[in-house]
């Protein structure tokens, strides 16, 4: 008789990170669950017993992804000066671009990977798709508020409109770097939209 209960030693968390690299590289509709079994080398009565269907998997994953962005971006937003922290935030997925060619790496942002896939059909990815964004828009907003208090940033415009700009580079930078844009091109629209928010002397 088959096993359906969990194998012993079985790591749910490290299970979930190796799942959502698994996702991360080829998206949802292109994970089988027996490349989920495979990578985590579980048997699907574990997989299934401890996080549900695949789609609950992916969606665990997905919030699994935005929670360690937004760890990483918590020190950045506190940097001072702010913009060039922001700078190395924003480019990052630009340098990433040479890896499109690589079928097993991550591409882009998983959260912007979901919205192209998944939103607006799925209730449950467009809600997390949509509170993502929107923890993204006022994180941001509050550390270019603080920026403009100091004379980093400019004035003439609402740091929730700043952030808003940020959030579309953001993901519009994930996007190019998927199709393989060069990294230079991506860098130099970058520093457009920055030199936007700098404050004049």
């Amino acid at each position: 008789m088959a096993r359906t209960g969990r194998p012993r030693g079985f790591d749910p968390a490290g299970a979930l990170e190796r799942a959502r690299g698994i996702f991360w590289a080829s998206g949802y509709g292109g994970t089988s669950i027996q490349d989920l079994v495979d990578g985590l080398a579980v048997e699907r009565g574990s997989l299934y017993a401890t996080f549900g269907d695949k789609r609950q998997l992916y969606l665990e994953a997905v919030k699994s992804y935005w929670a360690d962005y937004e760890r990483a971006l918590e020190p950045v937003l506190a940097t001072i000066p702010l913009l060039p922290a922001l700078r190395e935030l924003l480019v990052m997925p630009a340098r990433l671009g040479a890896a499109a060619a690589d079928p097993e790496a991550p591409h882009g942002c998983m959260i912007g990977n979901t919205t192209a896939e998944l939103v607006p059909q799925d209730d449950q990815a467009t809600a997390i798709v949509r509170e993502s964004f929107a923890r993204f828009v006022r994180m941001v907003a509050d550390a270019l508020r603080a920026a403009q208090q100091r004379g980093e940033v400019t004035t003439t415009s609402a740091p929730e409109a700043q952030a808003q700009l940020l959030l579309v580079v953001a993901q519009g930078t994930s996007l190019l770097a998927r199709a393989g844009t060069d990294p230079a091109a991506a860098t130099a629209a970058i520093d457009v939209a920055l030199e936007g928010l700098r404050q004049a002397p």
